[in-house]
């Protein structure tokens, strides 16, 4: 029987293609950039019967010398025995298995192998090979304990600096009033919400005698370390020049007459706390003294809110008085201002936290809701009375976090 010759050469053809797809296969293999091996699960210790040029590379061993071999010579005295412990589960189990493993090439270079195992079955499903893929991750691995050592730097400083933060928001406010002076002509109360750990506002009432007393609120420019600092400092220079011992309750005695005169006390300050231009820190002050006998309210404002009076009979009045911050110009023409008081009458101090605090439109509080809520609240007790305006403020913010620190100083006569 006469052979067909066009069959024949399609037979030819078909494997000729074959062949040169295997060979492509092979060559594929052999340039990959990852490491490639199998491994004959069907002989003694799971030997390497092939090897490509890529793990070569990889591993600095010449295929010739790892033919036969099993592929653990790979690791190290660093090499971590529980992943070793996961190769080996996988290989008994014939299960896929992917693990990162810090290997040695053949000069004793450590390098990190993403190792890739997957087995090969025959007809009866019976493993007989694992095809292992190998990456160098050397330098992700790097680069993740660089960042995590990184990390660890700046946690460790994130704690080292909140414990400093702790302790001089803790230095701060011991040098509030811890209570207020005990007089039987004047009560006194204030509330002191800080929007972070160190506060740019301060405040204090001390008396200067046993009938008149000094009141501040001061609002340092800007916030956090710088403000604090100045803030501390304008305590630290009031208690020095009025002697206050800490305690409110105390019996201070001025170092100069003339620092009972709010006019002094401003002018003072401004010449000691020009702002310059390595910090451009100011602060807006309210300072006065309160005298019983002559039931009057005699101050200086410095850039700073507006005092509202809130009258026993239910009225208000928001004194506004125009003047330069603290530290702004040289010659600031402060003058004094006086607010006649009757029994029943109270005076409000407050910071720009308080008015300036807004709604989720972006409304601001303000001075004319803050008085409507003082007198609203006007037959509450003082402290009462300021307890009720915070939440006011605290309402009309909403789920807004605060921006600047809240700070309100009162007093009442009796």
């Amino acid at each position: 029987m006469d052979k067909n010759p066009k069959k024949d050469s399609r037979a030819t053809e078909k494997d000729s293609l074959v062949a040169d797809i295997l060979l492509l296969k092979d060559r594929a293999l052999d340039v990959a950039a990852e490491g490639i091996t199998i491994a004959d699960m069907r002989l003694p210790d799971q030997p390497l019967i092939y090897i490509n040029e890529g793990f070569e590379r990889l591993t600095g061993y010449s295929a010739k010398s790892m033919f036969g071999k099993n592929c653990r010579f790979l690791q190290g005295a660093d090499t971590d025995q529980d992943t070793v412990r996961q190769i080996s589960e996988a290989l008994a189990n014939g299960t896929e298995c992917t693990v990162e493993i810090l290997n040695q090439t053949k000069d004793g270079r450590p390098f990190w192998n993403r190792l890739s195992l997957t087995p090969v079955t025959d007809s009866l499903g019976e493993v007989t090979h694992f095809i292992g893929v190998q990456s160098d991750i050397t330098k992700r691995k790097n680069a993740e304990t660089a960042l995590r050592e990184a990390n660890q730097k700046l946690e460790r400083a994130n704690r080292h600096m909140k414990r400093n933060l702790d302790a001089a928001a803790k230095i701060q406010r011991s040098l509030l009033p811890d209570s207020a002076p005990v007089s039987d002509d004047v009560m006194f109360s204030w509330v002191f919400q800080p929007c972070d750990e160190l506060a740019g506002d301060t405040l204090n009432v001390f008396p200067l005698d046993e009938k008149r007393f000094a009141v501040y609120m001061i609002d340092v420019s800007g916030h956090g370390v710088s403000a604090s600092l100045l803030s501390v400092t304008l305590s630290h220079w009031f208690s020095r020049h009025f002697q206050i011992s800490g305690n409110s309750g105390g019996e201070p005695q001025t170092d100069s007459i003339s620092f009972s005169s709010p006019l002094a006390v401003a002018e003072e300050l401004n010449r000691q706390f020009q702002m310059d231009a390595e910090n451009a820190q100011y602060f807006t002050m309210c300072f006065g003294v309160i005298d019983v006998d002559a039931g009057e309210f005699r101050y200086v404002a410095a850039g700073c809110p507006p005092v509202i009076v809130a009258g026993k009979e239910g009225n208000s009045d928001i004194r506004v008085v125009e003047g330069f911050p603290v530290g702004i110009v040289d010659q600031p023409e402060y003058s004094e201002n006086v607010i006649k008081l009757d029994s029943g009458d109270r005076v409000f101090l407050y910071t720009d936290g308080v008015t300036e605090a807004e709604d989720r439109n972006d409304n601001p509080y303000g001075t004319e809701l803050m008085a409507q809520n003082i007198l609203k609240n006007g037959d509450r007790e003082l402290e009462d009375c300021l307890g009720a305006v915070m939440e006011s403020v605290t309402a009309w913010r909403g789920d807004r976090s605060l921006d600047d620190d809240v700070s309100i100083l009162a007093f009442e006569l009796t």
